[in-house]
């Protein structure tokens, strides 16, 4: 009896060894194929995202599109133009002072000046430093005319070294510092017609004697600003004139 039953519990033990083998071969099983489920899940969501991703993109682009075309043309132009690339702004920049170079009258440091009046040419020195043109002007008499000043002076003739006497309105007076310790002096400022080259305008003159000077003329930058460019190395540059333009006779 007892060997029946030493061998009944070593067949239930294989049985129950068996069964436990078993058991544990299905819960691997199980658990491999909830893993395997759940990878295939994640790949699935990942592809869906890959795909929305994409779809994204493809909007974001089309919507840009849409923006662009429902922009105004000048909005559109000035767009263009913001983009233009460097060598074309470069090419601008250098374009640019030889534009304004061929606007503007060149001049010598000695030109012939064409007053009027007295209606003829002077030899006139083009000095930048100036501020106001100066004249040499003799024999100075102020006076008034209908209760408006004038003025009287003489200027020597370029060519026959007599007196021109002339009178022209009084438009202001300037203080001229003196050198040195010397004192200020009131100069008297009248208007007069200028042609140089091709440079036709009226402006104003300080009357002063410079008798001690080689020019009877000077020329200031309230003629040459923004009319011409001064080369001091040269001299009568300028196309002279071939005849003298008519005078006015009118007093201004």
């Amino acid at each position: 009896m007892r060997i029946v039953h030493r061998s009944y519990a070593k067949t239930y033990c294989r049985y129950l060894l068996l069964m436990l083998a078993v058991f544990v071969l299905l819960a691997c099983n199980t658990h491999e194929n909830q893993l395997t489920e759940r990878e295939a899940m994640v790949s699935a969501r990942e592809s869906e995202l890959v795909t929305l991703f994409a779809e994204m993109i493809e909007q974001k682009k089309l919507l840009e599109k849409d923006d662009s075309n429902d922009l105004p043309d000048t909005m559109k132009n000035s767009a263009e133009k913001t983009c233009s690339c460097d060598s074309d702004l470069d090419a601008e920049t250098v374009k640019e002072p030889s534009n304004i170079a061929e606007t503007k009258t060149l001049l010598g440091g000695i030109e012939n000046a064409f007053l009027d009046p007295p209606g003829m040419e002077f030899s006139a020195r083009i000095d930048t430093g100036a501020q106001t043109s100066s004249l040499n002007a003799l024999d100075i008499i102020e006076f008034e005319r209908d209760g408006k000043p004038f003025v009287k002076f003489s200027l020597i003739h370029p060519l026959t070294g007599d007196k021109l006497e002339l009178t022209r309105r009084l438009r202001r007076h300037v203080r001229i510092k003196g050198r040195g310790s010397r004192e200020s002096h009131r100069r008297p400022v009248v208007r007069i017609r200028v042609m140089l080259a091709d440079i036709d305008e009226q402006i104003n003159f300080t009357l002063e004697d410079r008798s001690r000077f080689k020019h009877q003329v000077l020329i200031g930058r309230n003629l040459l600003q923004d009319l011409a460019i001064v080369d001091v190395s040269k001299k009568n540059v300028a196309t002279p004139k071939t005849e003298n333009p008519d005078t006015t006779s009118e007093i201004k």
